[in-house]
């Protein structure tokens, strides 16, 4: 039923990915989405070292022996940390999954690749993912203006990216961005995607390792509980609404703002304390308008079975049954 071009080629059963999420991806969560038979992957820069991502990646395998990957986020900074060592990491630990963000990852693919690592981008226009395909990525994620974290500067939505993009580049494209439930997986499909992404989803799960009240909070959110922060820097984010995010937008809407005048509002070091702590208004934390959809706090499993189980019902009922009565009305 569900064999895409995105199962074959990464040898997962279903075409659902949980993508990197810092301060969220660890082996606990991966390993329930692997075992649900979905693709999880670890968060390499959650983890302070290279050692202790290889610690975190050997957690994982015990508790798995289902495919999983790690997401290499690759930013712009004074002090980069070490990619070199985290990708030795992921090399001598056997992951044959990567998920590249951020900047261009041309420089990593020769040593992955003569390592039978398969390499997924992260996009957000077509003009990235027809260039990721160019050098070799084996599979694109590309993430529509709905998404949770940095949707670019264009403000496409999903609707009109994922068509787009299938249009202009023949490897596996995942879509990313809005996508919760069974509706959302056909949807993708019919655009043109070999599967979805799903963060703010995984997230609220119990494996996930976020305090309750971060997930009870995104229970209770809509799709209009976030905001885009850092637009004037061009470096959007849309995160979930606090009273940290309003801060920052009505700093930004004065204009003039610079990061130094933000940054002791969107520090990273905050938002892991939402997670750790439960405080929704202690800082900055990722979340997507997918939240309107979101209504529980499901097992990993259970969200997984369901959201193929709606899949299954929507295309072998609702849609098989629309085509009937329109080709026997047509008769």
């Amino acid at each position: 039923m569900f064999k895409t071009n995105f199962t074959e080629t990464f040898g997962v059963e279903y075409p659902i990915v949980q993508g990197g999420m810092q301060w969220v991806g660890y082996a606990e969560l991966v390993a329930a989405v692997a075992n649900a038979g979905a693709l999880g992957f670890i968060t390499a820069l959650t983890q302070p070292t290279p050692d202790d991502l290889a610690k975190e990646i050997k957690k994982c395998q015990d508790l798995t022996d289902k495919p999983f990957g790690v997401n290499l986020t690759i930013l712009p900074s004074l002090n980069p940390p070490p990619y070199d060592e985290y990708r030795r990491a992921i090399i001598e630990s056997g992951v044959k999954i990567v998920e590249t963000a951020g900047y261009n990852p041309q420089e990593h693919l020769p040593e992955l690749k003569e390592n039978g690592i398969k390499v997924v981008h992260k996009c957000v226009s077509v003009r990235h993912a027809v260039k990721a395909e160019s050098i070799g990525v084996d599979c694109v994620s590309i993430d529509g203006f709905e998404c949770a974290g940095h949707p670019g500067e264009d403000d496409v939505p999903g609707l009109i990216l994922i068509p787009c993009t299938a249009d202009k580049i023949s490897i596996p494209m995942i879509a990313s961005g809005g996508f919760g439930d069974g509706r959302g997986l056909v949807a993708a499909m019919a655009l043109g995607a070999d599967g979805i992404n799903m963060g703010t989803r995984f997230m609220c799960t119990k494996e996930s390792c976020i305090h309750d009240a971060i997930k009870q909070q995104i229970v209770r959110n809509t799709e209009l509980d976030t905001e885009m922060i850092l637009r004037t820097l061009n470096n959007t984010s849309r995160v979930a609404k606090n009273a940290v995010s309003s801060e920052v937008v009505e700093i930004e809407s004065k204009g003039g703002a610079t990061i130094d005048d933000l940054a002791h509002l969107v520090t990273g070091k905050k938002g892991k304390q939402v997670y750790e702590a439960g405080d929704p208004d202690f800082g900055i934390w990722s979340a997507g308008q997918v939240q309107g959809l979101i209504h529980d706090i499901p097992t990993v499993k259970e969200l997984v079975d369901r959201i193929v189980s709606e899949a299954e019902e929507i295309i072998q009922a609702r849609l098989a049954g629309v085509f009937d009565e329109a080709q026997a009305a047509a008769e």
